[in-house]
């Protein structure tokens, strides 16, 4: 190889500093921590509305769970259009309906940690996906009418942490990610104010991330080699 080839090589090892930074799928404040200390019998639903821009209809309600570790889910939804335009994927967003009943402004996912929607959610690993994504973590819509029961450890039905869901609203998408109805969950049962949740509560921005947070590395020596072999 010609000297000042690999002059060139070796100063471009000098920049990356012996290892060069891969993205993950960790969120950028880790992974999500396990909510422990729900106050019993709290429950919040979100109703989709009666509108004539959808077909979609029915509930999605989580309740603390009996043991106060996670939230139980019961969602029950019928009326979708099209299979063509399924699976459906549903999510918790950061933000409620606004009055105008406009699904964009209920934001981007609930994502406390920052984790990002790439790549998509891993189901094996639910501590590593946004918070908020609920089909993510535990399967699209496939079926019209869709009924499913399960128990979420990563959500708080106590006011304050991040992961409080009770503030925010659900979101029902088609494949492409078009948004295609929204409610706000309420308050229907317990006391949501109680103190002794332990879910942590993230510094974060919870604005769209687009991207994983975490870093992984790669070796000096797989580095050095792809820039041996790029100038040969």
């Amino acid at each position: 190889m010609h000297p000042s080839l690999l002059a060139a090589a070796l100063a471009a090892l000098t920049v990356v500093h012996a290892a060069v930074p891969v993205p993950g799928t960790t969120g950028a404040l880790g992974p999500a921590e396990i909510v422990q200390g729900n106050p019993a019998s709290v429950t919040y639903n979100a109703i989709l509305p009666n509108k004539n821009t959808t077909t979609i209809r029915g509930y999605v309600a989580g309740t603390s769970a009996s043991n106060g570790t996670g939230v139980v889910f019961n969602i029950n939804l019928f009326g979708f259009p099209s299979a063509d335009l399924g699976p459906f994927i549903y999510h918790i967003h950061d933000q409620p309906v606004p009055a105008d009943g406009n699904c964009t402004g209920t934001k981007a996912h609930l994502d406390p940690y920052i984790r990002g929607e790439t790549p998509p959610c891993d189901n094996k690993d639910p501590a590593n996906c946004q918070v908020g994504d609920l089909s993510g973590k535990h399967g699209n819509i496939t079926s019209s009418p869709f009924q499913t029961t399960y128990l979420d450890l990563y959500l708080s039905t106590v006011q304050g942490p991040a992961s409080f869901f009770g503030n925010r609203s659900i979101v029902i998408h088609s494949n492409n990610a078009t948004r295609l109805t929204c409610a706000n969950f309420t308050l229907i049962a317990g006391n949501s104010t109680i103190t002794g949740g332990t879910a942590p509560v993230p510094t974060s921005s919870q604005s769209a991330y687009k991207g994983g947070a975490a870093t992984k590395f790669v070796s000096i020596g797989a580095v050095l080699a792809g820039l041996v072999a790029f100038v040969l």
